[in-house]
């Protein structure tokens, strides 16, 4: 079989991606990456919401067999976490990274290197974990990268939290978008994230990443290419809205969107500040929730056995 390729290497040899990571550098001056448009000068030390400048700041990377079959393969998933975030959910399992910024700035050439690096230990993609904040560093490490022999698809792994002007400077970039789709009611957003728009906002960002990469494809070993996957973490209670978000699916994104309706819901950060949210999910609406995507009309679930405390 031949090999695929990434869509990013035709981007950088028509010329178009160095106007690509300029705009965004130019928008970092007054910052409007995200829906929250802080307007802050990261090119010259001012911070908004997301407390990261004009460097990309990682905690961590490597392998992870983790996350989603199709991106897993036989090898891993080249996971790049970032740190800092956009939404700091008030129940997030990353609270070291996402709240308390643990990591290192480092080089949008040390970017490139760690993807090097990744595809030399044989993962199966890139997979950038909570970028939204950091796409011009992206943009800057993907050309010496590429110069470096870089070949493996793009996972861009969000919150759902992304403004439509910086996912258009990604179109052509990246290959695989994985977005949350978290909450269906502006009021649960904004109780439990720092953004009461965002059910919109992630209808919208989904609209755009699907209509830029469809629905996600295959190869021959069962490994994702090119497309969208979605995930949405079931909350207790139905505090997600998960009826709402799986019938948006399937009426205006696909009933081919392939959907991880994840049921491994534990309380972390400061979960126990809402009631909801101090428990664990039990196994009961994890199976429930599942069946709402079937019943919405979604054929592709993620089937991956899960583990819950069984209440």
């Amino acid at each position: 079989m031949t090999a695929i390729e990434p869509v990013y290497l035709m981007t950088h040899r028509d010329g178009r991606l160095q106007p690509k990571l300029e705009t965004a550098y130019e928008i970092l001056l007054s910052c409007e990456i995200c829906p929250h448009r802080c307007r802050v000068d990261r090119r010259h030390g001012e911070l908004g919401i997301c407390r990261t400048g004009d460097k990309p700041v990682v905690a961590s990377f490597g392998p992870h067999f983790g996350e989603e079959d199709p991106l897993v393969g036989e090898h891993g998933s080249g996971t790049i976490f970032f740190s800092h975030c956009n939404l700091y959910c008030i129940f997030c399992q990353n609270w070291e990274i996402s709240h308390g910024g643990e990591g290192e700035e480092i080089d949008v050439e040390d970017l490139a290197a760690i993807m090097l690096r990744l595809q030399a230990q044989g993962c199966h993609n890139i997979n950038f974990v909570t970028p939204s904040h950091q796409v011009p560093m992206i943009l800057a490490a993907l050309p010496y990268a590429i110069d470096g022999g870089l070949r493996l698809p793009l996972v861009y792994n969000t919150g759902g939290y992304d403004s439509l002007e910086t996912l258009r400077l990604l179109e052509g970039v990246i290959d695989i978008y994985m977005p949350d789709f978290k909450f269906w009611n502006p009021e649960v957003a904004g109780t439990l994230t720092n953004a009461a728009d965002y059910p919109e906002v992630a209808r919208q960002a989904l609209k755009e990443m699907h209509r830029q990469v469809g629905d996600l494809v295959l190869d021959e070993h069962g490994v994702a290419y090119r497309g969208l996957l979605v995930r949405h973490l079931v909350l207790p209670d139905g505090l997600a809205g998960t009826k709402e978000v799986m019938q948006f699916l399937a009426r205006q994104i696909s009933t081919r969107t392939y959907v991880n309706v994840m049921g491994q819901y534990r309380p972390c950060g400061q979960a126990y500040l809402h009631p909801s949210l101090a428990k664990f999910l039990s196994a009961q609406e994890h199976r429930e929730a599942q069946q709402l995507a079937r019943d919405a009309g979604l054929t592709r679930l993620d089937q991956r056995n899960k583990l819950f405390r069984w209440l």
